[in-house]
Order: C-alpha cells, then structure tokens, then sequence
C-alpha cells in the first residue's frame, strides 16, 4: 500500500525458512504495536505465514457441490482480513491441490496458479492433470498443481454488490450512448452499484487490494510448507505477482507471468482500462480480417468493412428489438468480445455470427441469451464482477471527475468504437466508490529475486504488449518471450514449441535464456470446410489440439 519502502524492506526481513526462529511470539509481536492497535503489515505477513506454517492444511476430498474429482484434494488457509491486524478477525482462504506424478526424486515442490480477473478462480488448475492436458505433462511430474480463490471469490469469504439473478438479468441498456440522457442513466447504475458493493460487502472492501492477495499467496506459500513459492500467472495474475516479487523477492523460485499487465504505477487501474480500448479494436480488426479472408466459408463479407457492417446491422436490429427479448446491444458485446480475447472463439463466434446472418437467429440467443435457472452459475459470475470491481477500485485511486471520464471515453470511442463505452461503465463504480483506495506499489526487482519468465502475444487486446516490456524493464534479470504477430490472450497453454520448450525448462531446471527470445506465432485457427461451417457445435475444429480446453483459458474481465 502507501508504505512501499518499508513493506519492501521488511518483507526481505524473510528468509523462507519457517523453523522455529520464525514464529513470533504474542509478546514480541504486542511490542511492535501501535497505540491504535495495529502493526506494519510485512510484520503481519510475518505472523500470519508462521501460523499457517505451524498448522499446515488439513487436506480432504473436495466437497462434492465444488466439481473436483478425485485425487483433487481441498482445504482451508486462513488469513487475517487486515494484516496491520494480524489477531484480527480471519477469513479463510480455499484451496486445492494435485500431488506430482513423478516420482520422489523427481518432485520440486508446490506450483501455484492464478488465473486473472481480478475475480477469477485458481481452482480448476488442478485439472489440468486429471484431464490430461499434453502441455503439462513433463510439469506435473515435478510439481504438486494448487489453486486457490483469492480472497472475496468463490469459496474465500466471497463478496456481493448486486443480487446476482438481477445482475445477469438481460437485455441491458446500449452500452454506446446516444445522448446526453443515455450517460447519466449509466452514472445512476454505476453509483447504485458502487452503492450495493458497499452495503453488500463493505466490510471486504478496504481489504480487497492485490498486496493483499499477495500477503495471501504468500500465507498459501507457508501453509503448504514451502520455503519458496512457484508461480504461474495469467493476465491480471502477472500483476499479482509482480507484487508478490516486490514485496516478497527472497521467497520467489520460480515466477511465470504470461499475458502480462503494465504494472506502472500511474497504469493502475484507469489508463490500463483506456489502453485496453485501443488493443480490443486492434484485435478485433484482426478477426474481421480472419472472417472476410474466410467469406467462402462464413458469408459475411469479403473486407474488414463489409464484416463491420454485417455487425452493425445485427446490432441494430437487436437494439431496435432484441433478439428472443433478451440480446441487445449489450449481450451482443459481451459475446462478440471473446474473439478478440482468444483465438479459441474465432471459429465458434464466426458460425454463430454466419448462422444468424443466414436467418437462424435462435443460434444467437441459445449462445448468449442467459440462463435465469442457472443460479450457481449466476452467483459465479456476480461474485466475479464484484471482485473484479472491488480489486481494482481499491488499488488505486480513480477520477471523480465525471467531465474527464465523458472526455476521455469520447475521445477514444470515435477511433475505437468497439470496447471503449461497455469498458467505461463497468469501472465508472470506481468513480464513487465508498472504500478506502490505495496507492499502487512500486514494482520492481529487490535484491534475492531470481530470474522471473515473461510470456507475451505482441498482438494481445486484453493486456497489451507494452505491459510486458515494462515489467521486464521493472524485474531485472527477467527474460522475455514475445510471441510475435500473435494475439491471444494466455500463450502458456497455446501449442507453440518455440514458448512450451522453454516454459518446460524453467519449472524443470530454473534456466532462462541468456537473452529475450521472439517466436513465431502459434497456429491461425482454420474455418471448417463450408458444410462443416453449417453446424452450430461449439466443439473445437480439426486443430482443436492448438487450442487450450475452456477451463484452461484465463480469467476475463
């Protein structure tokens, strides 16, 4: 938070030894506490890992309502709400874990993964063994695979601001505004959901910034008994552990961060949402271009522009009466978005698309039209949106000022259309947000930090290239790995030989090269032959192999 430099210094105080030396006695930890009742929170970091550490986690069978099959196994950390008051109240952080498939000799310890968001599950990363998945072979054999929900998501005290079956309640309001009017009723939605958050959940919110899911990660670290962590993260993740390396350098052996958010300070989180904007349109154009080269298949037109203008049209008609009564310009956004996100969706979003352009508009809204009896599910993706809202409203401090918002967006919609108003309504909450926001950390290497591999599509819309540059320039001694003339977001489970091999070499061996590697891109995905083109599956084409399974792919926003 505010205190960088201490927390910076204090926290290298950590050997990552968790002997008996480490645990701090009650009175020692009393001597260092201030007349408010509150201590540094690296000091608070430091009590919480020793308790963790000396009560280990109590592994067990996932419970049957979480979808983890056997040999998964889950359990509990648990970790103070505020580490400037670490005999505080706790809450409790979910986990789960595979064991390695190795053997004894062959096993490195723990690998811990986050996914995104901010506000998505770790999880499913486990299932990455019991399915099978070809690229984490060699990996899990050296390394038990744990996930976790950080803290307000899923199973780890979660957090609410809206009743979840009115949230995903469809159709919307346009996201594009045509009048005056039409702002100031999505400033009204955006304070009455700052407003919900608050009474919902405010007493989360404070507490809801990435130092302290880092101070979290790092608790996880010692509750699982390792003196050091290894990391995978993905998209929002890459900021996490950018944190995490700044905060806690000398408990860092292995760090892979792959799609990767500029951690500047002056980046989180405003700029970083604007930035977004223009790589969203960047990569959308990449699409249309995919689409028109593919018209013999898809029929929605030979150039970029005819594309865009099929598009408009059925945005059109949807906005003037949406399709099944509930997809609207909107839905349509949040469906079309995923194109641009993963080149896993160019097939399936382009049939769909095809499909309603040759008069099959059911198609449309069975794949986006959302499932009111599905309540699990939509408390999911409430609880996700909270997280993510609450995450990034509380690392930073945001405008207030309504006139910079209306002039920035207004600005970047005329050149970027496609993002850049949904964007501003899902962060505007942040502009009247009723929490504490803090100050974004400085990242940067500290003395102890080994070397941390950074993976990057140079074409990536939801985290744009420049993110990755700056952390590299900001971690010394990092490596890069730029998959150039690519674009999907989360390379580390793309077939690419020229990434995987070196992923491979880093968990397995620790070594990076001795300087930044460009690879070619991955595998363009290939439109079905046109009667294949026909079908409505969502199954994967022929080069389903390129591509990761859905519950591979990262956390989005």
């Amino acid at each position: 938070m505010i205190r960088n430099a201490a927390l910076g210094s204090a926290a290298t105080l950590i050997t990552g030894t968790l002997a008996a030396s480490l645990l701090l006695a009650p009175p020692a930890a009393a001597a260092s506490t201030g007349s408010d009742g509150k201590v540094p929170e690296a000091l608070g970091v430091q009590i919480a890992a020793a308790r963790a550490a000396r009560a280990g986690i109590d592994w067990k069978d996932c419970p049957a309502d979480w979808g983890f099959e056997k040999p998964i196994q889950c359990g509990w950390v648990k970790v103070p709400l505020d580490y400037a008051k670490p005999y505080g109240k706790t809450i409790e952080i979910a986990v789960d874990r595979i064991g390695s498939t190795g053997t004894k000799e062959e096993r490195q310890g723990a690998l811990v993964y986050n996914p995104g968001g901010p506000g998505g599950s770790g999880m499913r990363f486990p299932r990455r063994v019991t399915t099978k998945s070809p690229l984490w072979v060699n990996t899990s054999k050296a390394y038990d695979f744990v996930g976790f929900d950080p803290r307000g998501v899923g199973h780890s005290a979660p957090i609410s601001c809206i009743d979840p079956q009115e949230f995903v309640k469809a159709p919307k309001a346009d996201p594009v505004p045509d009048s005056v009017a039409d702002k100031r009723a999505q400033r009204k939605l955006a304070a009455e959901y700052a407003d919900g958050c608050k009474e919902r959940s405010g007493e989360m919110l404070p507490h809801m910034t990435t130092p302290n899911t880092a101070r979290d990660l790092d608790v996880i670290r010692a509750g699982l008994g390792e003196k050091k962590l290894n990391y995978l993260g993905v998209s929002y993740g890459t900021y996490l552990g950018g944190v995490y390396a700044t905060l806690f350098p000398t408990h860092v052996r292995r760090m892979i961060v792959d799609s990767v958010v500029d951690p500047s300070q002056d980046n989180i989180w405003y700029e970083a949402n604007l930035g977004q904007d223009v790589a969203f349109q960047m990569r959308w154009n990449d699409w249309q271009d995919w689409v028109a080269k593919n018209d013999s298949v898809f029929h929605l037109g030979d150039t970029r522009a005819k594309v865009e203008a099929k598009y408009q049209e059925l945005r059109a008609k949807a906005k003037a009466k949406p399709l099944g009564g509930v997809v609207g310009p909107a839905e349509l956004i949040g469906f079309f978005q995923g194109a641009p996100y993963y080149d896993s969706s160019w097939v399936p979003v382009a049939q769909t698309f095809a499909a309603w352009a040759a008069g099959d508009e059911q198609a449309l809204v069975d794949a986006i039209a959302p499932d009111m009896t599905d309540i699990k599910g939509n408390a999911a993706a409430e609880n996700g949106n909270a997280v993510y809202t609450a995450v990034e409203c509380a690392d930073a401090k945001w405008p207030t000022s309504w006139s910079k918002w209306d002039r920035d967006n207004s600005k970047l919609h005329q050149k970027y259309p496609f993002l850049t108003w949904s964007n501003a309504w899902m962060n505007l909450p942040c502009a009247t947000w009723k929490a504490k926001q803090s100050t974004p950390i400085a990242v940067g290497a500290k003395r102890g930090l080994p070397p941390v591999l950074i993976v990057q599509s140079e074409r990536d819309a939801a985290t744009p290239y420049k993110g990755a540059v700056e952390l590299h320039r900001s971690l010394a001694g990092s490596r890069l790995i730029t998959e150039k003339g690519a674009g999907s977001h989360g390379v580390t489970s793309l077939v690419n030989p020229c990434i995987n091999t070196r992923v491979d070499a880093y968990l397995l061996t620790g070594k990076v090269d001795a300087k930044d590697v460009t690879c070619t891109p991955h595998a363009t995905p290939v439109a079905p032959a046109p009667a294949a083109a026909k079908s409505l599956s969502s199954d994967a084409p022929a080069e389903s192999s390129v591509f990761p399974a859905p519950e591979e792919l990262p956390a989005v926003r």
